[in-house]
């Protein structure tokens, strides 16, 4: 029976996030929140391995209290068991302390043959956490996984996906593996699976579950640091114009011709 560790994040569900002048890190209290649409693709691949070879799923996220809604999300589309992690103390932490935090509580709950992420967070877009777990975990890892075989001898072939094409390679278990959105269609879930998962118990690890340092966590524990931030600067004005098609396309011919020489026109 694969034991499989699904690790998710739970990200604000709109564009306009506030960030904390002091620690510039996300203030994400009152805004909606959702799961990382990334780690859904992650999340029904470990399932179909489950349903297709046996096994049992545990979702794992780190977050504030209320990333619990998200692992509630995750045990309604069928995962078995979920773990938060959430301490103040993890606040503040970079793509290394991150997941050096995961790795430790992965740890925890005995390893696993397979763990599957979605290949970034669209809050931070550095794609760098699931491998760093596997680095900590001393285990292979295929990233940009669109589709998984097992062979006959138990080896997994993984379909990698490129700028061109793809590639196709061979890891052992236990292994790591990050996910486009390609590689599957997430389920809905189902009702019976939704009223499991609000009274489904959810254990919340913190500092000293782990048995990590303080220093080796969170803000403290990170390499790196947002010094600033600060919006982009302004491009320009710009102009809506409406009406019909044809008399929008004669204005926008006589704005190009009216630029000059310096704008070059291709077919």
């Amino acid at each position: 029976m694969l034991r499989i560790i699904v690790c998710i994040k739970q990200v604000p569900e709109t564009q306009e996030v506030r960030l904390d002048p002091v620690t510039h890190t996300l203030k994400r209290e009152g805004v909606k929140a959702m799961i990382n649409p990334f780690d859904l693709y992650a999340l029904e691949e470990g399932l179909r391995v489950k349903e297709a070879r046996g096994g049992k799923v545990t979702v794992l996220s780190m977050g504030p209290p209320q990333a619990e809604e998200a692992l509630r999300e995750a045990l309604g589309f069928g995962a078995d068991a979920a773990v938060l992690l959430s301490d103040r103390a993890f606040a503040g932490a970079d793509t290394w302390a991150t997941s050096l935090t995961l790795a430790r509580a992965i740890e925890k709950l005995g390893g696993a043959d397979l763990i599957f992420c979605g290949k970034q967070a669209i809050d931070g877009d550095t794609a760098q956490v699931g491998p760093e777990i596997a680095e900590h975990l001393n285990i292979p890892y295929v990233a940009w996984a669109r589709k998984l075989t097992f062979n006959a001898d138990d080896l997994l072939k993984v379909e990698r996906l490129l700028d061109h094409g793809y590639d196709a390679v061979e890891v052992e278990l236990p292994a790591l593996i990050t996910v486009v959105k390609e590689i599957n269609e997430p389920r809905l879930p189902s009702f019976k699976a939704k009223l499991r998962a609000k009274k489904e118990p959810i254990p919340v690890w913190g500092l000293g579950d782990l048995g990590l340092p303080p220093e080796e966590v969170g803000l403290a524990g990170s390499f790196t640091q947002v010094v600033k931030v600060f919006p982009p600067p302004a491009r320009g004005t710009s102009e809506t114009w409406t009406g019909p098609p044809a008399e929008l396309a004669a204005r926008l011919w006589q704005r190009l011709q009216s630029l000059g020489p310096s704008v070059v026109f291709r077919k």
